[in-house]
């Protein structure tokens, strides 16, 4: 029981088989086969929709070294500390920025 591995079949890949050629010349879309299968009504159920709209304020992800009690102090805070760290970046930019 202690470093027994468990059995691996030799022929594993017979259930779940490398796509040929003709493989991927058949396929379809998914949501083509769910309206086939379920109907039209759940098919456009599952369809993404086009998402969050695009904000003026948009915010960039950017690395930022920090020293770890910085970081702590402001975690510390709760909620909204990555706010809070930025509001005060803005109260303390360059002028003319």
């Amino acid at each position: 029981m202690g470093n027994t591995k468990p059995e691996v079949s030799s022929n594993r890949y017979e259930e779940n088989p490398e796509w040929t050629e003709e493989d991927f010349r058949r396929s379809r879309p998914a949501l083509e086969i769910i309206g086939e299968v379920f109907g039209p009504g759940v098919s456009q159920a599952l369809r993404r929709g086009p998402g969050r709209p695009p904000q003026a304020n948009r915010k960039v992800n950017q690395t930022l070294r920090l020293d770890v009690d910085v970081l702590e102090a402001y975690r510390n805070q709760g909620q909204g500390w990555q706010t809070r760290i930025n509001e005060i970046l803005r109260a303390n930019m360059p002028a003319g920025k």
